[in-house]
């Protein structure tokens, strides 16, 4: 009989899908004009954050965590969440995080560039890594089809579906690559080219979904975003 730490992942994964799908809905159809400057902006703040939650969903399922009795519910789910999350490819995705893993900080690492690379160069080349031509004819496909379908407000596509997009890519490149793998602090560690930085649970949690602990993550990379600060904790008593 399963026990509910047997599907913990799985209730977080759907939670995150379903509150992405049912908030970006709203806020599509909302009326900019009759609403708050200062909730929209909150709103467009929370949408890149579930944006942030599907891609690390999808990598979750890369490593088999979202369900661990069933890969085949990985993977099914991990496509849905990165496929939702910007037309990536999760078999794509998939083989060039394990190349991260297998080879960090190397030539052979597809999320590497230079040690010393400025953030907007090594951004951009994180970006080529992933989303290329294909990629944005297909997302532009389908704003143009929901455009055309449900008559939606192309103010509003570009608030709650381009600019979260664009929010969300730059906070999971700063906080699940870019900082950890800058070699910038003392607590660098080598055997996998990471460190983590410690924050209070709640920043750590809004920041990146505790990507933060990515010294935690490489050297075990069979514990699920949620639990990497329980696993930090440990290894600093």
């Amino acid at each position: 009989m399963l026990s509910f730490s047997d599907i913990v992942g799985l209730c977080i994964a759907l939670t995150i899908i379903g509150l992405w799908l049912s908030h970006l809905g709203i806020m599509l159809s909302v009326d900019l004009f009759n609403t708050p400057p200062l909730l929209l902006i909150s709103a467009a703040a929370f949408q890149a954050f579930l944006n942030t939650g599907l891609f690390i969903t999808a990598h979750d399922a890369i490593h088999g965590l979202v369900y661990p009795q069933n890969q085949n519910i990985n993977t099914f789910l991990g496509t849905i969440c990165a496929t939702s999350y910007a037309f990536l490819s999760y078999e794509m995705l998939s083989k060039k995080h394990w190349l991260h893993h297998l080879y960090p900080g190397s030539e052979a690492d597809p999320d590497f560039h230079k040690e010393n690379a400025s953030f907007p160069i090594w951004y951009f080349h994180f970006i080529r890594q992933y989303w290329g031509w294909k990629q944005f004819l297909q997302l532009a496909s389908i704003i143009a089809l929901l455009d055309f379908v449900f008559r939606f407000s192309p103010i509003n596509l570009l608030l709650f579906w381009a600019f979260p997009l664009l929010l969300s890519s730059m906070q999971l490149f700063y906080f699940g690559t870019y900082r950890p793998h800058h070699h910038i602090g003392k607590d660098y560690d080598l055997t996998c080219c990471s460190e983590s930085y410690t924050l209070p649970w709640l920043i750590s949690f809004l920041a990146c979904y505790h990507f933060g602990y990515h010294k935690e993550h490489h050297t075990h990379p069979n514990v699920p975003w949620w639990r990497l600060p329980a696993i930090h904790k440990t290894q600093q008593n």
